[in-house]
């Protein structure tokens, strides 16, 4: 909630600030003076400025809950406790006689050895213990381990910094929280603070570290590129296959009643059914090699490519048909000049939805049995616990893709530059 709520605020300021400062410097071109926007896709353009604070606020953010060395210590989120820190312990013996001693805990990096804290014992049966704890981590601490009366003869902890305690109870201290296990053994976990532990969520260093890292001595015997370049030609192949059968079979279903009655409750019946689910059945009939990946990826594909060709022959406006045959166009020119241009909208969309989950297919499909690739990294890695080299197939995977969308972009601004306008 506290990230979520930090993200929220960041939006509303940056929202606040950059709405103030367009009233000064107000644009007067004809996007500005349009009064009605819905339905209108030339009157609402993407925000540069919200688009670039959005990624810094998202960086900010990642850097602020890992301690990231990126981003100014002063704002950094609280981190895990480091340090000594101490409790007192109250233990009673069996005829009701009570001592109090302190346990001494340093609390070190666990990626470092760390040597006992050096403590006075104490003059009372109740001696003082020490103890070492890993950040993030907890530890049992067995105080009667050194007293003169041991839980053997009797002797129970009672309380804890003054503050009563039983089995399955606990008292906050300063820097952490003592439990009590049901066996009446003390347990310590010191505050862990905000920032998230390096094995759930690396700092974007550790991350750049490990593109460096890879791209210079490659991965389980293949390069950084090796393996993006695998993963990219299989969602390539795929889409294509797909987009080669789908869009005529959407054409065939969006012109002739009998072909959509024909194919309707096939395309219908498989366009909800996620890639995902059809592994298996893909590993029966094709195996586990490149052929697998890549009928997975041309099956995630077809369906969607199909529905936007169909949705786009079947948003053609009638009268455009209608004053195309009243010119005396065929039925060959009809297609070519009415049909086709007026479904390039909806098909380039359905494209860029198709590719997308291409690439969201594409890492599963690695999962199984790949010696290359995107998604054979992140399984690899995610087996080792490798949390900086998942974060970096995820990053380099949105990239590539982001890339591949705003080349479709670009591609449906010069192929179809009608689109919105007509």
């Amino acid at each position: 909630m506290i990230p979520f709520a930090i993200y929220l605020a960041i939006f509303v300021i940056s929202y606040l600030v950059v709405m103030k400062l367009v009233h000064h410097a107000a644009r007067h071109d004809f996007t500005s003076l349009k009064t009605v926007t819905f339905g209108d896709e030339s009157a609402v353009r993407s925000n540069r400025v919200a688009s670039v604070i959005s990624i810094l606020t998202l960086f900010l953010m990642w850097g602020m809950f890992t301690g990231s060395s990126l981003v100014p210590s002063f704002l950094h989120a609280p981190g895990p406790f480091e340090g000594e820190t101490s409790f007192e312990y109250t233990a009673q013996a069996s005829d009701g006689d009570r001592d109090t001693a302190t346990v001494t805990v340093l609390v070190h990096p666990i990626d470092q050895a760390a040597e006992m804290p050096g403590v006075d014992p104490g003059e009372g049966w109740a001696k003082n213990d020490a103890a070492t704890v890993g950040v993030w981590r907890s530890g049992l601490i067995r105080v009667d381990a050194n007293d003169d009366i041991t839980r053997a003869d009797g002797a129970t902890v009672v309380a804890v910094n003054g503050q009563p305690i039983s089995p399955g109870q606990s008292v906050d201290i300063e820097h952490g929280r003592v439990g009590m296990s049901p066996k009446g053994t003390l347990n310590f976990e010191p505050a862990k603070g905000w920032q998230m532990e390096p094995i759930w969520l690396p700092p974007p260093e550790a991350v750049l570290g490990r593109v460096v890292e890879i791209a210079r001595d490659g991965f389980r015997g293949s390069t950084l590129w090796q393996h993006l370049g695998y993963s990219l030609f299989r969602v390539i192949v795929g889409f294509v296959l797909g987009a080669l059968v789908g869009i005529p079979l959407g054409y065939a279903m969006g012109l002739s009643d009998w072909f959509r009655g024909w194919f309707d409750p096939i395309v219908e019946f498989m366009r909800p059914v996620p890639p995902l689910a059809l592994i298996p059945l893909v590993i029966i009939w094709a195996g586990i090699g490149e052929a697998g990946k890549i009928i997975l990826l041309f099956l995630a594909a077809l369906w969607i490519m199909a529905i936007a060709a169909r949705a786009g022959v079947s948003g053609v406006s009638i009268s455009k048909v209608h004053a195309a045959y009243s010119l005396g166009a065929s039925k060959r020119q009809l297609m070519r000049y009415v049909i086709v241009p007026n479904s390039l909208p909806e098909i380039f969309t359905g494209a860029r939805v198709a590719m997308g989950v291409c690439w969201g297919t594409v890492v599963a499909a690695e999962l199984v049995a790949a010696e290359k690739g995107a998604g054979m990294m992140i399984m690899v890695a995610s087996k080792f616990q490798n949390t900086d080299i998942v974060i970096m197939g995820i990053i380099l995977i949105g990239m590539i893709g982001f890339g591949i969308d705003m080349a479709m972009r670009w591609a449906e601004r010069v192929l179809v530059p009608w689109k919105g306008r007509v």
